[in-house]
């Protein structure tokens, strides 16, 4: 059964107030992470002229927001937990925005990059068209969409208080192309393990500049 509006609304609702309990914690075992492949997979896609306008979606504490920032990019950060938005603005002194992503209020053609790093496996399948739409609209003509997500069989629903749809390749892709953005590349995480060792799918795609 499709879910509703208020299906919607209430599993945005729960998850966020898991991070938001969780927030100190979340901090302390991902802050020393490193995406290093994941930010370069993003920037040396943009073919727009340095600094960049980069939309870091669902930043967290915000270290990947500070990162961006530290380059010499124009960072903006977006998260729905508020403990978080609190923490990133703190951390990275940049712009932070705290949306539901089930909820967003973006402005159009603005941004060259959006980086989706563990972010869009929380939006359920039923909002995953609209939301993808969304962020296509917020890129600049030939701006560019970088995602990292927990990859799975397609399988979705709640795991320790946090919503999550786990796609596999085709899917996602099928997501993506639906949305109307093309396929730069994708990858899969941690770099050098055997393929059952990397559980996430990393893919980077540009919306057409014309």
């Amino acid at each position: 059964m499709k879910p509703t509006p208020q299906d919607l609304a209430a599993i945005a609702e729960h998850t966020l107030q898991h991070y938001d309990a969780h927030a100190d914690a979340f901090w302390a075992g991902t802050r020393d992470h490193d995406v290093s492949q994941n930010i370069s997979a993003l920037l040396s896609a943009i073919e727009s002229e340095a600094p960049f306008t980069i939309l870091d979606f669902g930043c967290g504490p915000g270290r990947d927001l500070k990162t961006f920032a530290d380059l010499g990019h124009t960072a903006i950060g977006l998260d729905g937990a508020a403990r978080f938005v609190e923490m990133a603005r703190a951390y990275s002194g940049c712009a932070v925005w705290q949306q539901d992503f089930l909820a967003l209020d973006l402005p159009a053609d603005h941004f060259d990059g959006v980086f989706a790093n563990a972010a869009l496996f929380h939006v359920p399948r039923a909002a995953l068209p609209r939301v993808l739409s969304e962020l296509f609209a917020t890129l600049k003509p030939g701006g560019v969409l970088f995602s990292s997500n927990p990859r799975g069989h397609n399988e979705e629903g709640w795991h320790d208080d946090r919503y999550g749809t786990f796609h596999d390749l085709a899917a996602w892709r099928r997501y993506m192309n639906a949305a109307g953005f093309v396929e730069l590349t994708h990858y899969y995480r941690p770099p050098g393990k055997p393929r059952a060792e990397q559980p996430w799918l990393a893919s980077v795609w540009r919306r057409p500049a014309a």
